[in-house]
């Protein structure tokens, strides 16, 4: 089975690379299955209805979020009934909505896809480990799921690796989101789960994290805030990781990072 994980969309011109890119790469990479963090898709903050349509037509198949899913409060009056985003898996018991579910693929194939988030120098949040223990439990791969993608939306580079260590030999893929700026460290862990820290974004990198320059220098400089972080409208490179899984283990064969458009330097994996 092949994957595409993709990193936090940043405003509209994550939106566009997404449309200008993801179909090509599907075809290129001949991808099974594409989940996408969505949580900045919407001014930089949050995920509304139309803008989670406009994700999903241009070949997203699910949408994972974070820290900011609630931004957008319209989220709450769809967030039930559609299935194919999550909210943080870890969330209070009665939170709206869903953090981890299982898809069927075209052709056949089941995917589990979860979604923790982080507590540390995030905020207080239920036991992520814990959360995902109990999901892998009641689906284990190749029992229950062909393949189990986790996507750790965490600020701690530790906290991120402990998960992937935590879920080695239990998930095909861990990889991260949150911090919008791709990590050098795409491997398979030792028990054969695919794991990055950071896919990144995608997002005009003549930024800061996907934000124009001004206001985040304006805080760093003088302490004092003048406005709204707006998202950066320039060119922006779509960043991902492309994950293989053994068709008999459910478990890792190949993990790539993907980088088209933009600024950064283009790569992308044969197959």
């Amino acid at each position: 089975m092949r994957l595409l994980f993709i990193g936090d969309v940043i405003g509209r011109a994550g939106r566009d690379v997404l449309a200008a890119e993801l179909k090509g790469l599907r075809d290129k990479l001949g991808l099974d299955f594409v989940v996408a963090n969505g949580e900045n898709a919407a001014g930089g903050f949050g995920l509304t209805r139309a803008v989670a349509n406009d994700l999903f037509s241009t070949g997203v198949d699910v949408l994972t979020t974070g820290n900011h899913w609630l931004d957008q409060k319209e989220i709450l009056s769809f967030i039930d009934e559609e299935d194919r985003i999550l909210r943080p898996l870890n969330c209070p018991k009665g939170t709206p909505g869903r953090g981890a579910n299982l898809y069927g693929i075209k052709g056949g194939g089941r995917v589990l896809v979860l979604a923790p988030m982080g507590r540390v120098f995030m905020d207080a949040m239920d036991d992520p480990f814990a959360a995902v223990e109990a999901e892998l439990a009641a689906c284990p791969l190749r029992e229950g799921a062909d393949a189990i993608l986790v996507d750790i939306h965490a600020e701690a580079t530790s906290e991120k690796m402990g998960m992937g260590h935590f879920c080695d030999g239990r998930a095909s893929v861990v990889v991260g989101s949150h911090s919008h700026v791709p990590t050098a460290d795409a491997q398979i862990l030792p028990g054969g789960t695919a794991y990055q820290t950071d896919a990144g974004a995608c997002a005009d990198y003549d930024s800061v994290i996907g934000m124009d320059k001004f206001e985040p220098l304006q805080r760093f400089t003088k302490k004092i805030p003048t406005g709204r972080m707006t998202p950066a409208l320039g060119p922006a490179t779509l960043c991902a990781v492309f994950i293989e899984t053994d068709v008999k283990t459910g478990l890792a064969k190949r993990c790539e990072p993907v980088r088209v458009g933009g600024r950064l330097i283009a790569t992308v994996p044969t197959v």
